[in-house]
């Protein structure tokens, strides 16, 4: 038992090197849209029961919880709940968030870093974050208070962002 396991780890680490990390979560069920940039494993045992839209980013440490166990303990005859978790399109994921099972996020919704999302979001465009998570913001004050220090580094190499971001103002102080 314990030797496949250790097989099958080997097999998963080896797939997400060679297919990339997208392919890897897809064929472990992942329903994942276009244009994805995801830096967690976010696969579960019920991997199916995950929908990412396009545009979605997904940075490092978050996890999604598709079932809870807990409910053994005080309900009789039962093991557990089960919950789908729905991300829309063009959604952020902060480093370090939760997602619990049953939480739909609609599209253009920003999560904070470090927040816990316990229940779904009804309205697009909104910023939520803390533990539990709550509507701290919409995206459309926030575009108006970053745009003067955003910047486009896509093509740049270390060196060239570095140099940029160093030599301009458009580090948030």
């Amino acid at each position: 038992m314990i030797i496949i396991r250790f097989i099958k780890k080997i097999y998963w680490f080896f797939y997400k090197k060679l297919h990339g990390f997208e392919n890897y979560l897809r064929k472990k069920g992942v329903k994942i849209g276009d244009n994805p940039h995801i830096y967690s494993d976010i696969s579960t045992t019920e991997s199916y029961l995950i929908t990412i839209g396009n545009n979605v980013t997904i940075s490092n440490g978050v996890q999604l919880v598709t079932h809870d166990n807990s409910v053994c303990k005080i309900i009789e005859n039962v093991t557990d709940v089960f919950g789908k978790i729905t991300i829309g399109d063009n959604c952020f994921i902060g480093a370090k968030t939760t997602i619990l099972y049953g939480v739909t996020l609609p599209k253009n919704t920003i999560v904070a870093a470090g927040s816990v999302v316990t229940r779904s979001v009804g309205e697009e465009g909104k910023i939520i974050g803390g533990n539990p998570a709550r509507i701290i913001g919409d995206t459309n004050n926030f575009a108006d208070k970053m745009k003067n220090y955003a910047i486009n580094i896509n093509g740049l190499s270390k060196k060239e962002k570095r140099k940029l971001i160093e030599s301009s103002n458009f580090v948030v102080r």
